[in-house]
């Protein structure tokens, strides 16, 4: 957090969201299934699409692989409830909680800040509310999740926060005003 206060031109386009407890989950059909139940939500199978009940949700990263997210408080209730579930099935679940944190950028001008740096089509159409995918934001990988129309929430690496946050506030120039 301590970006944000270095760049006050961010204003409430661009937030850090709270920290999260973060899972990689790979596996197959009967991992997804056993994890989906023990995590409360529904594990996506349709390539490139998130589900989320009451502040958990699973992100679809690749054939056999999900981004688990939920509160920081039930970091070790979620990974025990994980592991007990998913006991005697094939599976690698790694906590991945410190590794990265999240950022929403929201408001009219999302897409058009985000753009400038991912080379997806982030056009509603395109790019839909509840999909999400890895792509690149200029020269850094991250986890782009549309959550609303005019809402995205990006999972960045720690390590790469403030080139991120630069970009988007480079970016955020020709759409929105400072802060005052």
């Amino acid at each position: 957090r301590a970006w944000m206060a270095e760049h006050p031109g961010a204003g409430d386009w661009l937030r850090t969201l709270a920290p999260a407890a973060r899972f990689i989950l790979q596996g197959g059909a009967a991992a997804r299934a056993a994890a989906g139940e023990a995590f409360g939500v529904p594990l996506p199978e349709s390539a490139c699409r998130a589900n989320s009940v009451e502040g958990r949700a699973a992100l679809w990263l690749g054939p056999d692989e999900q981004l688990l997210l939920g509160p920081a408080a039930d970091t070790q209730i979620l990974a025990a409830g994980l592991e007990a579930a998913l006991s005697g099935i094939a599976h690698s679940l790694v906590d991945v909680s410190h590794r990265q944190i999240a950022l929403q950028v929201s408001g009219p001008h999302a897409s058009a800040i985000l753009s400038t740096g991912c080379p997806l089509d982030l056009d509603l159409v395109e790019f839909p509310v509840g999909m999400c995918t890895r792509t690149l934001l200029g020269k850094a990988d991250i986890v782009l999740w549309r959550t609303g129309a005019r809402e995205f929430h990006l999972e960045v690496w720690r390590s790469f926060t403030g080139y991120v946050s630069a970009l988007l506030l480079e970016a955020a120039q020709d759409f929105v005003t400072p802060a005052q």
